[in-house]
């Protein structure tokens, strides 16, 4: 037997939220003249109503009418119903409305009927005089019942008045529709789940516990928890940063890089669709090969960067920001959807699936060398920016030589339930040459080292490519890709850009502020000129002193200048240099 589905709206005292619920379900009301109020009426959905809300009030009845009504429900949908006992109330247990009718008198002054909008009884009479007829009219026309409230507080007055003007009755009048909520609602049962740590979703990596319960403290990059540094006892936040940044540098660290984005770029069409959207030239990326590449807006500002490896002849895996995968993957849907449909192309978010290990620092390569199967690690078998597929510990796995550290450097890539796996072991096979693991911070001091940019911390929407010394990224063979016709605007070439440059203070121990702005003289009197602003400043415990990254009007022809950076009660003097302040040949990388 087909049993169908059968909504039962019980209601035992009280009438108008029920209504209002038989409304919403489609249902038309009736006007119950002994009430004086609306009951429901022709039924659409599959529900029942009982009690109150179809002008019941005695307890007892409004108890037997919710049986009644259950029994009926369940029936429809093809149960069988027994009764277990008799029904606890007797008739006349409890008389919950007197039956009084109310009484009905003329308006014969200026009342408010609706407190909100200030409608009151000689607005609806003047509609009604104007021609309106229909109550849908007269509401529209006076805004009686348009408030917040929705006609709560004046509907029902609104109508007596409409209908004793028109001479009719209520329901030869009708009503308009009954709109939820019927009582006011919170805050918090809107917000529903979404309180204290459900209120934003939290996304963790698979080796998040092991850097819990190392002690790790952590930062949100965008959804993502991200361990900021490790400090080992007694360790404040600098202390922590400068021997986790001094290991990489000489030994070797492991950073949890699986919060980048990562996109899966597959079909026939795949290259010529990253010519299109990337500044970089890709048709002629070889297989194994990988690519720093920037993506740009539309006019022709920096949107987000990242390397892309070419997989295969149709398949390249493409990385991004953290923050910025989805914007970058909505970018590429918009496009081959609206733009270039004739593109054969496929894209697949491959966030969650790859867990991402950075394995960075001189002893990098003789770590990882016994733990794969398939790669050869050497200098010439695998050169920087090259990609391999293999195994590592048998587990399959993609390796990048990559680095965002300056140093020799491997993203390892397994998929994501392996993760926390090959993580314990390549921090255990690398005990022997004192492996440490970094976090964010200690990652943020050795880009800047080496002047590698952050995009939304060395841009702010309104900077090119050319601006943080990345020109040599642009395909200038190319004939087209997003935002090149907005990079030969007058504007984007003015040598009078602000470009990236690195800043040293006279005192070696003194760190610059973040977004410090720029001035030409040590005395200056607000408003004045800026020249700029910082983006970046650290200590650095590989340099043994300060550091700093800025964008500077011409920047790049002021190198060896002095400038000020302004403060609340002093300016602090810096030299401008180039941002780049270690291993500027690239010895180190290319080791």
């Amino acid at each position: 037997m087909r049993r169908e589905r059968c909504d039962l709206v019980l209601m035992s005292r009280g009438l108008t939220p029920s209504v209002h619920l038989f409304s919403q379900s489609g249902g038309t009301l009736r006007f119950d003249e002994r009430l004086d109020a609306f009951v429901p009426g022709a039924s659409v959905a599959r529900e029942r109503s009982a009690g109150g809300c179809r002008g019941i009030f005695e307890l007892s009845a409004v108890i037997n009418d919710g049986f009644a009504a259950g029994e009926e429900a369940a029936k429809a949908a093809g149960f069988v119903v027994v009764r277990a006992g008799s029904r606890p109330y007797p008739k006349g247990v409890d008389k919950a409305f007197s039956g009084v009718e109310p009484p009905r008198e003329a308006f014969t002054l200026k009342s408010f009927v609706d407190f909100e909008n200030d409608v009151t009884d000689k607005d609806i009479k003047l509609a009604t005089r104007e021609g309106f007829r229909s109550v849908e009219h007269v509401k529209r026309y006076t805004t009686v019942g348009m408030a917040t409230d929705q006609g709560k507080t004046s509907n029902a007055n609104a109508l007596g008045i409409t209908a004793a003007a028109l001479d009719k009755s209520i329901t030869q009048l009708g009503h308009t529709t009954f709109r939820m909520p019927y009582k006011p609602v919170t805050l918090g049962t809107l917000a529903g789940m979404s309180r204290a740590s459900l209120f934003d979703p939290m996304r963790t990596t698979p080796m998040h516990e092991w850097a819990a319960a190392r002690g790790a403290i952590f930062e949100d990059v965008g959804q993502w928890k991200r361990a900021r540094y490790f400090p080992q006892s007694g360790e404040d936040m600098r202390t922590a940063v400068n021997r986790e940044c001094r290991t990489v540098r000489s030994a070797v660290g492991i950073f949890d890089a699986s919060t980048l984005g990562k996109i899966e770029v597959v079909g026939r069409h795949a290259a010529e669709f990253m010519n299109r959207l990337y500044a970089n030239d890709f048709t002629k990326l070889e297989t194994g090969q990988c690519r720093y590449g920037i993506v740009l807006r539309e006019d022709g500002f920096l949107l987000d960067d990242g390397v892309v490896a070419r997989i295969a002849a149709e398949q390249f895996h493409v990385t991004t920001t953290t923050g910025g995968a989805a914007r970058v993957l909505g970018m590429m849907e918009d496009l081959v959807q609206t733009e270039w449909p004739e593109l054969d192309v496929w894209l697949t978010s491959t966030t969650d699936q790859w867990a991402v290990i950075a394995v960075q620092g001189p002893e990098a390569r003789t770590l990882l060398a016994p733990l794969t199967e398939g790669i050869d690690l050497s200098k010439t078998g695998m050169p920087h920016m090259s990609v391999r597929e293999g195994r590592i510990l048998g587990i399959p796995a993609r390796l990048f030589r990559v680095s965002f550290t300056g140093e020799l450097g491997y993203e390892v890539n397994v998929p994501a339930d392996y993760g926390l796996a090959v993580w314990e072991a390549i921090h255990q096979a690398g005990a022997p040459y004192g492996i440490v693991p970094y976090g964010t911070e200690t990652m943020h001091v050795l880009r800047a080292e080496k002047g590698y940019i952050i995009v939304g911390q060395e841009t702010d929407g309104t900077v090119t490519p050319d601006d943080v010394g990345l020109s040599r990224t642009i395909g200038k063979s190319k004939s087209d890709f997003v935002g090149k016709r907005s990079l030969a605007r007058p504007a984007m070439l003015d040598p009078d850009r602000r470009q990236l440059v690195g800043l040293l203070t006279e005192d070696p121990s003194m760190v610059l502020e973040e977004g410090a702005q720029i001035v030409p003289t040590a005395k200056y009197v607000i408003p004045t000129k800026s020249y700029g602003y910082i983006t970046s400043a650290y200590f650095s415990a590989n340099l043994n002193r300060s550091s700093a990254l800025a964008l500077v009007a011409a920047g790049r022809a002021r190198i060896g200048q002095r400038l000020f950076v302004a403060m609340p009660d002093s300016s602090i003097s810096v030299q401008i240099v180039h941002p780049v302040f270690i291993d500027p040949q690239e010895e180190r990388l290319n080791g």
